[in-house]
Formats: C-alpha cells, structure tokens, sequence
C-alpha cells in the first residue's frame, strides 16, 4: 500500500469516527467541509480552480457545499474512501496518485488530528520522512515566499533547507512531517523549536504560509 492509501484510509477512518460536524485546523470548516473539499479536488476539476485562485473561489466553495449536502456523510467519506476515479488525472496514470495526495492526504488527516482535544504527534515511517524531506527541498521557496524573515528548516540531525533568504532569519527546527505541517501554515500546531531573534519568530509564526 502507498503512503497516500494509508494515509487516506486512515484519514476516513478518522472521519467516520468523529462525524460531520467535528473541528478541523482549517478555519471555518468542519469535518464534513474537509470531506466534501476532498471529493472536489478529485472529481469536479471544473470547480476545482478556486482552491488557488481568489478570483473562482466562490463558485468553488458553491459546489463544495453542494457536495457537502447531497447526502449522508457516511457516503461523503465514502467518497473520499474510494480514492480518484480512473478518469480523473490523479487516477489515470500510476504513480500520480501517490506523487500528488502523499502530502496533501498527511496534511488534512492531521488538520483533523490535531484539531482534537489531547492529541499527540504519531511516528511517521522513514521512508515517508524522507519523501517529505525531499519535497520540502525541493518546494520550501515556493512556501515560505511570503515569510517576512528568513528561514532555515533543520532536522534534529543537522540536515538543513535555505527556505528563505532574508535577515533577520530563523531556524526552525523538527521532524519533517513538522516541518511540512509548518511550511502549510499550521505553525501553531506544528511540535518545531526556533532559534532567532524573538521578533522575528514571532512574525514568522503569524505570517501567512503555504502554496
């Protein structure tokens, strides 16, 4: 099993848990939003647009709650459970799933995670540490653009990222799955030490990041 079916499985099982109308570290959405987010992304690429562009945000958010109310959550995160239809493009070619939804499906199971009362962070195999590791390396500029510091990102092992070049800059230090959890924006739920001038850590940890 791929990390991105793991992770998806374990996501819906989280869900079915919870149920609809549980919190979610994305803001204004519960649950069933985050549900019926999923199941957009993956089939209505028509409507899909306005995840990224301000512009077409309204219409997506239109048919998110459409999808959000045209049943029981039950099959909502059934939906989800199902994985990308064959036509879509992350289900018609192999390796797409896993290159596109690793990280996106990681991000959203812990949106729901930690999001929840007592939670703590759980052990991320090695080989997906890496794979997050290596998408950070490769994607961190494009995250932190909008940081008003500099950054570094560091591994409790000393392996480190130029994120951003900037002075004042701060290292941000923790696990990988962290560390993405941080470059998403989720800075207040991300367990990262931080080394720099207290300003500057403070105007990071509130500034907007992520794609």
């Amino acid at each position: 099993m791929t990390h991105a079916r793991a992770e998806r499985a374990a996501l819906c099982d989280l869900l079915d848990r919870l149920g609809p109308d549980a919190p979610t570290l994305c803001e204004g959405w519960t649950t069933a939003d985050l549900a019926a987010h999923l199941v957009l992304r993956e089939r209505r690429l028509d409507a899909a647009g306005g995840i990224a562009i301000k512009a077409l945000a309204g219409y997506t958010e239109s048919v998110q709650n459409k999808i959000k109310n045209a049943g029981s959550f039950r099959d909502l995160v059934d939906t989800v459970r199902q994985g990308p239809p064959r036509w879509s493009p992350y289900g018609l070619l192999p390796g797409v799933d896993a290159l596109v939804n690793t990280l996106e499906l990681y991000v959203h199971h812990e949106d729901v995670r930690r999001a929840q009362d007592g939670w703590e962070p759980r052990a991320v195999p090695r080989d997906l540490a890496e794979v997050m590791w290596s998408r950070l390396s490769s994607g961190a500029r494009l995250m932190f653009r909008r940081s008003p510091v500099g950054v570094v990102l560091r591994r409790p092992d000393g392996r480190k990222i130029g994120a951003r070049k900037a002075e004042p800059h701060v290292v941000v230090t923790g696990e990988p799955g962290e560390l993405l959890l941080f470059a998403f924006g989720r800075q207040d739920h991300a367990r990262v030490t931080y080394d720099g001038d207290p300003a500057a850590v403070e105007r990071l940890r509130t500034a907007r990041l992520g794609l």
